[in-house]
Protein backbone atom coordinates (compact mmCIF):
# COMPACT_ATOMS: atom_id res chain seq x y z
CA UNK A 1 0.00 0.00 0.00
CA UNK A 2 1.36 3.44 -1.20
CA UNK A 3 1.61 5.28 2.19
CA UNK A 4 1.28 8.84 0.25
CA UNK A 5 -2.02 7.74 -0.79
CA UNK A 6 -3.50 6.37 2.76
CA UNK A 7 -6.39 8.25 3.73
CA UNK A 8 -4.99 8.17 7.75
CA UNK A 9 -1.76 9.20 6.36
CA UNK A 10 -3.05 12.09 4.64
CA UNK A 11 -5.07 13.11 7.92
CA UNK A 12 -1.88 12.78 10.31
CA UNK A 13 0.03 15.33 8.17
CA UNK A 14 -2.67 17.65 7.93
CA UNK A 15 -3.00 17.44 11.72
CA UNK A 16 0.83 17.57 11.97
CA UNK A 17 0.93 20.77 9.90
CA UNK A 18 -1.85 22.25 12.02
CA UNK A 19 0.10 21.44 14.86
CA UNK A 20 3.07 23.10 13.92
CA UNK A 21 2.03 25.88 12.94
CA UNK A 22 0.21 27.11 15.98
CA UNK A 23 3.26 25.76 18.02
CA UNK A 24 5.56 28.38 15.66
CA UNK A 25 3.03 31.28 16.64
CA UNK A 26 3.20 30.62 20.64
CA UNK A 27 7.14 30.14 20.47
CA UNK A 28 7.41 33.57 20.01
CA UNK A 29 6.78 34.01 23.63
CA UNK A 30 8.40 30.78 24.87
CA UNK A 31 10.53 29.65 21.82
CA UNK A 32 12.58 26.40 23.26
CA UNK A 33 9.50 25.27 25.28
CA UNK A 34 7.00 25.20 23.16
CA UNK A 35 9.76 23.57 20.34
CA UNK A 36 10.43 21.00 22.33
CA UNK A 37 6.62 20.27 23.63
CA UNK A 38 6.03 19.95 19.99
CA UNK A 39 8.38 17.78 19.60
CA UNK A 40 7.75 15.47 21.73
CA UNK A 41 4.02 15.27 20.38
CA UNK A 42 5.43 14.70 16.84
CA UNK A 43 7.33 11.90 18.50
CA UNK A 44 3.92 10.80 20.35
CA UNK A 45 2.48 10.80 17.15
CA UNK A 46 4.42 9.05 15.47
CA UNK A 47 4.20 6.08 17.93
CA UNK A 48 0.22 6.60 18.45
CA UNK A 49 -0.08 5.69 14.45
CA UNK A 50 2.66 3.47 14.58
CA UNK A 51 1.05 1.50 16.74
CA UNK A 52 -2.58 1.89 15.43
CA UNK A 53 -1.58 1.79 12.11
CA UNK A 54 1.27 -0.68 11.45
CA UNK A 55 3.29 1.65 9.83
CA UNK A 56 7.04 0.50 9.53
CA UNK A 57 10.22 2.64 8.93
CA UNK A 58 8.88 4.03 5.78
CA UNK A 59 6.31 6.42 7.03
CA UNK A 60 9.07 8.45 8.65
CA UNK A 61 11.01 9.64 5.43
CA UNK A 62 7.53 10.20 3.70
CA UNK A 63 6.69 12.57 6.79
CA UNK A 64 10.08 14.48 6.06
CA UNK A 65 9.27 15.01 2.77
CA UNK A 66 5.92 16.22 3.57
CA UNK A 67 7.01 18.40 6.01
CA UNK A 68 9.77 20.11 4.35
CA UNK A 69 8.14 20.76 1.47
CA UNK A 70 5.88 22.90 3.76
CA UNK A 71 8.71 24.42 6.79
CA UNK A 72 11.89 24.43 4.00
CA UNK A 73 14.63 22.02 4.22
CA UNK A 74 16.12 23.37 7.01
CA UNK A 75 13.06 23.36 9.34
CA UNK A 76 14.31 20.67 11.32
CA UNK A 77 12.22 18.08 10.15
CA UNK A 78 14.59 15.80 8.03
CA UNK A 79 14.16 11.74 8.85
CA UNK A 80 16.91 12.07 11.26
CA UNK A 81 15.74 14.33 13.61
CA UNK A 82 12.26 12.86 13.02
CA UNK A 83 13.58 9.72 14.59
CA UNK A 84 14.98 11.32 17.09
CA UNK A 85 11.53 13.05 18.33
CA UNK A 86 10.14 9.43 18.32
CA UNK A 87 13.31 8.32 20.82
CA UNK A 88 12.78 11.14 22.57
CA UNK A 89 9.22 10.55 22.95
CA UNK A 90 9.61 6.99 24.19
CA UNK A 91 12.51 7.78 26.34
CA UNK A 92 10.41 10.15 28.83
CA UNK A 93 6.71 8.78 28.15
CA UNK A 94 6.36 6.73 31.57
CA UNK A 95 8.39 9.35 33.45
CA UNK A 96 5.86 12.34 33.32
CA UNK A 97 8.19 14.62 35.86
CA UNK A 98 11.48 14.23 33.53
CA UNK A 99 8.78 14.75 30.30
CA UNK A 100 8.20 18.32 32.04
CA UNK A 101 11.83 19.07 32.61
CA UNK A 102 13.58 18.36 29.47
CA UNK A 103 11.22 21.41 28.28
CA UNK A 104 13.91 23.83 30.27
CA UNK A 105 17.05 22.76 28.14
CA UNK A 106 17.53 23.14 24.58
CA UNK A 107 16.74 20.28 22.03
CA UNK A 108 20.53 19.95 21.27
CA UNK A 109 21.08 19.34 24.92
CA UNK A 110 17.93 16.81 25.11
CA UNK A 111 19.78 14.93 22.26
CA UNK A 112 23.04 14.44 23.84
CA UNK A 113 21.24 13.25 27.14
CA UNK A 114 18.83 10.70 25.78
CA UNK A 115 21.57 9.32 23.54
CA UNK A 116 24.41 9.16 25.11
CA UNK A 117 22.76 7.99 28.56
CA UNK A 118 20.72 4.88 28.68
CA UNK A 119 20.01 4.89 32.42
CA UNK A 120 17.20 7.34 33.61
CA UNK A 121 18.92 7.65 36.56
CA UNK A 122 21.76 9.57 34.57
CA UNK A 123 19.57 11.02 32.04
CA UNK A 124 18.12 12.58 35.53
CA UNK A 125 21.43 13.85 36.42
CA UNK A 126 22.26 15.44 33.66
CA UNK A 127 18.74 17.29 32.84
CA UNK A 128 18.54 18.82 36.58
CA UNK A 129 22.29 20.24 36.83
CA UNK A 130 22.06 21.40 33.48
CA UNK A 131 19.17 23.22 34.61
CA UNK A 132 20.29 24.08 37.87
CA UNK A 133 23.69 25.27 36.39
CA UNK A 134 23.34 26.77 33.11
CA UNK A 135 25.20 24.82 31.45
CA UNK A 136 25.64 25.11 27.31
CA UNK A 137 25.79 22.08 25.07
CA UNK A 138 29.50 22.03 25.07
CA UNK A 139 29.75 22.20 29.30
CA UNK A 140 27.13 19.32 28.91
CA UNK A 141 29.03 17.06 26.42
CA UNK A 142 32.16 17.76 28.53
CA UNK A 143 30.78 16.48 31.72
CA UNK A 144 28.84 13.49 30.19
CA UNK A 145 32.29 12.60 28.09
CA UNK A 146 34.14 12.27 31.99
CA UNK A 147 31.30 10.74 33.24
CA UNK A 148 30.73 13.16 35.77
CA UNK A 149 27.36 11.46 36.74
CA UNK A 150 29.12 8.05 37.78
CA UNK A 151 32.18 10.16 39.39
CA UNK A 152 29.75 12.38 41.66
CA UNK A 153 27.74 8.98 42.49
CA UNK A 154 30.88 6.74 43.16
CA UNK A 155 32.13 8.21 46.38
CA UNK A 156 30.77 10.04 49.09
CA UNK A 157 31.39 13.70 49.26
CA UNK A 158 33.41 14.40 52.12
CA UNK A 159 33.13 17.81 53.68
CA UNK A 160 32.60 19.87 56.54
CA UNK A 161 30.16 22.34 55.12
CA UNK A 162 27.24 21.36 57.12
CA UNK A 163 28.39 22.25 60.47
CA UNK A 164 30.76 25.19 59.46
CA UNK A 165 27.95 26.99 57.03
CA UNK A 166 24.32 27.85 57.10
CA UNK A 167 21.71 25.21 55.24
CA UNK A 168 21.47 27.48 52.21
CA UNK A 169 25.48 27.74 51.71
CA UNK A 170 26.19 24.79 52.89
CA UNK A 171 23.67 22.99 50.06
CA UNK A 172 25.48 25.39 47.20
CA UNK A 173 29.01 24.57 48.17
CA UNK A 174 28.62 20.82 48.32
CA UNK A 175 26.58 20.84 44.56
CA UNK A 176 29.96 22.48 43.26
CA UNK A 177 32.39 20.40 44.60
CA UNK A 178 32.64 17.23 43.28
CA UNK A 179 33.79 13.54 44.64
CA UNK A 180 36.19 13.13 42.07
CA UNK A 181 37.83 15.34 39.32
CA UNK A 182 39.09 14.25 35.67
CA UNK A 183 42.36 15.23 34.91
CA UNK A 184 43.25 13.58 32.39
CA UNK A 185 43.47 16.17 30.12
CA UNK A 186 46.71 16.99 31.48
CA UNK A 187 48.12 14.73 29.41
CA UNK A 188 50.45 13.71 32.52
CA UNK A 189 51.65 10.00 33.69
CA UNK A 190 51.52 8.94 37.29
CA UNK A 191 55.12 9.98 38.78
CA UNK A 192 54.96 13.56 39.18
CA UNK A 193 55.39 16.06 41.29
CA UNK A 194 53.04 18.47 42.53
CA UNK A 195 54.40 21.66 41.06
CA UNK A 196 54.64 19.83 37.86
CA UNK A 197 50.82 19.01 38.55
CA UNK A 198 50.10 22.76 39.23
CA UNK A 199 51.48 23.95 36.17
CA UNK A 200 50.60 21.70 33.94
CA UNK A 201 46.98 22.70 35.03
CA UNK A 202 48.04 26.42 34.25
CA UNK A 203 49.13 25.30 31.21
CA UNK A 204 45.32 24.12 30.26
CA UNK A 205 43.33 26.26 32.70
CA UNK A 206 39.99 26.87 30.96
CA UNK A 207 39.90 22.62 30.51
CA UNK A 208 40.33 23.08 34.26
CA UNK A 209 38.20 25.75 34.85
CA UNK A 210 35.22 23.70 32.54
CA UNK A 211 35.98 20.78 34.65
CA UNK A 212 35.28 22.56 37.90
CA UNK A 213 32.04 23.78 36.74
CA UNK A 214 30.17 26.75 35.73
CA UNK A 215 30.73 30.19 38.22
CA UNK A 216 34.74 29.77 38.76
CA UNK A 217 36.74 32.39 38.24
CA UNK A 218 40.27 32.16 38.18
CA UNK A 219 42.80 35.06 40.48
CA UNK A 220 46.04 33.36 41.07
CA UNK A 221 48.93 30.72 41.98
CA UNK A 222 50.69 30.30 44.53
CA UNK A 223 48.78 33.42 46.20
CA UNK A 224 50.69 34.67 48.63
CA UNK A 225 49.54 35.42 52.15
CA UNK A 226 51.61 37.15 54.79
CA UNK A 227 51.27 36.96 58.42
CA UNK A 228 54.11 38.40 60.57
CA UNK A 229 57.27 38.11 58.85
CA UNK A 230 56.09 34.80 57.46
CA UNK A 231 55.04 34.25 54.08
CA UNK A 232 52.54 31.26 52.75
CA UNK A 233 50.94 29.82 49.62
CA UNK A 234 48.01 28.71 48.20
CA UNK A 235 48.30 26.52 45.32
CA UNK A 236 45.41 27.89 43.81
CA UNK A 237 42.75 30.54 43.95
CA UNK A 238 39.70 30.72 42.51
CA UNK A 239 36.75 32.78 43.19
CA UNK A 240 32.90 31.81 43.00
CA UNK A 241 30.28 33.62 41.19
CA UNK A 242 27.18 31.79 43.01
CA UNK A 243 28.48 31.37 46.16
CA UNK A 244 30.09 34.44 46.72
CA UNK A 245 33.09 32.86 47.91
CA UNK A 246 36.77 32.82 47.80
CA UNK A 247 38.26 28.77 47.02
CA UNK A 248 41.53 27.90 47.64
CA UNK A 249 42.78 24.29 46.05
CA UNK A 250 45.56 23.11 47.46
CA UNK A 251 47.04 20.11 45.08
CA UNK A 252 48.32 16.77 46.41
CA UNK A 253 50.33 13.57 45.44
CA UNK A 254 49.02 10.50 47.14
CA UNK A 255 46.42 9.74 49.90
CA UNK A 256 45.28 12.51 51.78
CA UNK A 257 46.85 12.83 55.30
CA UNK A 258 45.14 14.85 58.39
CA UNK A 259 47.69 17.65 58.28
CA UNK A 260 46.45 18.58 55.07
CA UNK A 261 42.96 19.23 56.73
CA UNK A 262 44.81 21.57 59.42
CA UNK A 263 46.76 23.34 56.99
CA UNK A 264 43.59 24.19 54.86
CA UNK A 265 42.05 25.60 57.49
CA UNK A 266 45.41 27.87 58.65
CA UNK A 267 44.83 29.44 55.01
CA UNK A 268 41.29 29.69 55.25
CA UNK A 269 41.72 31.95 58.56
CA UNK A 270 44.09 34.34 56.86
CA UNK A 271 41.95 34.59 53.66
CA UNK A 272 38.90 35.47 55.75
CA UNK A 273 40.89 37.96 57.52
CA UNK A 274 43.03 39.68 55.03
CA UNK A 275 41.85 38.77 52.08
CA UNK A 276 37.76 38.30 51.91
CA UNK A 277 35.70 41.51 50.95
CA UNK A 278 32.87 42.63 53.64
CA UNK A 279 29.83 41.65 51.27
CA UNK A 280 31.54 37.68 50.93
CA UNK A 281 30.64 34.71 52.06
CA UNK A 282 33.55 33.01 53.63
CA UNK A 283 35.93 31.02 52.03
CA UNK A 284 35.96 27.12 51.46
CA UNK A 285 38.51 24.51 50.46
CA UNK A 286 39.10 21.75 48.30
CA UNK A 287 42.22 19.04 49.01
CA UNK A 288 42.62 17.60 45.77
CA UNK A 289 44.54 14.46 46.16
CA UNK A 290 45.23 11.08 44.24
CA UNK A 291 43.24 8.91 47.38
CA UNK A 292 41.46 9.12 50.61
CA UNK A 293 40.24 7.28 53.27
CA UNK A 294 36.63 8.79 53.46
CA UNK A 295 36.77 8.11 57.64
CA UNK A 296 39.98 9.39 58.42
CA UNK A 297 39.15 12.29 56.25
CA UNK A 298 35.34 13.12 58.59
CA UNK A 299 37.87 12.61 61.40
CA UNK A 300 40.15 15.14 59.84
CA UNK A 301 37.28 17.80 59.55
CA UNK A 302 34.71 17.25 62.28
CA UNK A 303 36.61 19.76 64.92
CA UNK A 304 37.92 21.99 62.31
CA UNK A 305 36.03 25.60 61.91
CA UNK A 306 36.56 26.73 58.66
CA UNK A 307 34.46 25.05 55.13
CA UNK A 308 36.41 22.40 53.27
CA UNK A 309 36.02 19.06 51.35
CA UNK A 310 38.31 16.61 50.05
CA UNK A 311 38.24 14.80 46.57
CA UNK A 312 40.59 12.78 44.83
CA UNK A 313 41.48 13.30 41.24
CA UNK A 314 42.16 10.85 38.29
CA UNK A 315 44.79 11.88 35.70
CA UNK A 316 44.65 8.64 32.96
CA UNK A 317 42.75 5.63 33.00
CA UNK A 318 44.82 2.93 34.53
CA UNK A 319 43.88 -0.75 32.31
CA UNK A 320 43.69 -3.62 34.88
CA UNK A 321 46.04 -6.02 35.00
CA UNK A 322 44.64 -8.67 33.53
CA UNK A 323 44.14 -6.95 30.09
CA UNK A 324 47.62 -6.26 29.56
CA UNK A 325 48.79 -9.51 28.33
CA UNK A 326 46.04 -9.32 25.83
CA UNK A 327 47.83 -6.22 24.21
CA UNK A 328 50.92 -5.94 22.20
CA UNK A 329 53.87 -4.76 23.96
CA UNK A 330 55.35 -0.98 23.06
CA UNK A 331 58.06 -2.74 20.88
CA UNK A 332 55.44 -4.83 18.94
CA UNK A 333 52.99 -2.04 18.11
CA UNK A 334 56.06 -0.03 17.02
CA UNK A 335 57.13 -2.97 14.62
CA UNK A 336 53.19 -3.10 13.79
CA UNK A 337 53.10 0.27 12.67
CA UNK A 338 56.54 0.23 10.42
CA UNK A 339 55.93 -2.88 8.98
CA UNK A 340 51.75 -1.35 8.06
CA UNK A 341 53.90 1.79 6.83
CA UNK A 342 56.19 -0.63 4.45
CA UNK A 343 53.14 -2.11 2.91
CA UNK A 344 51.46 0.87 1.95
Amino acid sequence: MDIIQNKEFQTFIKELKQKIYSTKNKAVLSANRFMIELYFDIGKEIVNRQEKYGWGKSVVEEMSKELKKEFGEKSGYSASNLWRMRNFYLAYRDYPNLAQLVREISWSQNILIFEKCKDIKEREYYIKKTIEFGWNRNILLHHIKTDLYHRDNKNKKTTNFSITLSNELSELATDIIKSEYNLEFLGINQDFKERELEKSILDNLQKFLLELGVGFSFVGSQYKLSVGENEYFVDLLFFHRKLNSLVAIELKIGKFKPEYAGKMNFYLNILNDKVKMPHENPAIGIILCTDKDNIEVEYALQNLNQPMGVSTYIINQQLPKDYEKYLPTKDEFKKFIEKYKDKN
